[in-house]
């Protein structure tokens, strides 16, 4: 299992592609990507290249993006500008 925190400069995302060959029997990527896309938010209307290199890693590991049943908020804030700041995902 892997657990994935991505700050604004998408460390975490550059050492997984880096490294990805060097990863095996992952059964559940999941984390908070900071990554917004219109792949899996449909209120955001634009595709970052950072979604294509998290679905390659995910893809490369064999996994692939699942999708809840019912669609929750996976974040609660006071604060209404940054209410999409964090983006929630599961890759099995």
């Amino acid at each position: 299992m892997i657990n994935i925190y991505l700050g604004n400069h998408q460390l975490a995302l550059k050492y997984l592609k880096n490294t990805e060959g060097n990863i095996y029997n992952i059964l559940v990527l999941t984390g908070d990507f900071n990554i917004r896309d219109s792949n899996w938010d449909s209120l955001y209307s634009h595709h970052l290249a950072y979604s294509d290199i998290l679905m390659e890693i995910a893809d490369s590991l064999e996994l692939g993006l699942s999708s809840p049943v019912h669609q929750l908020p996976t974040q609660y804030v006071d604060n209404v500008n940054n209410y999409y700041s964090v983006i929630d995902l599961m890759f099995l």
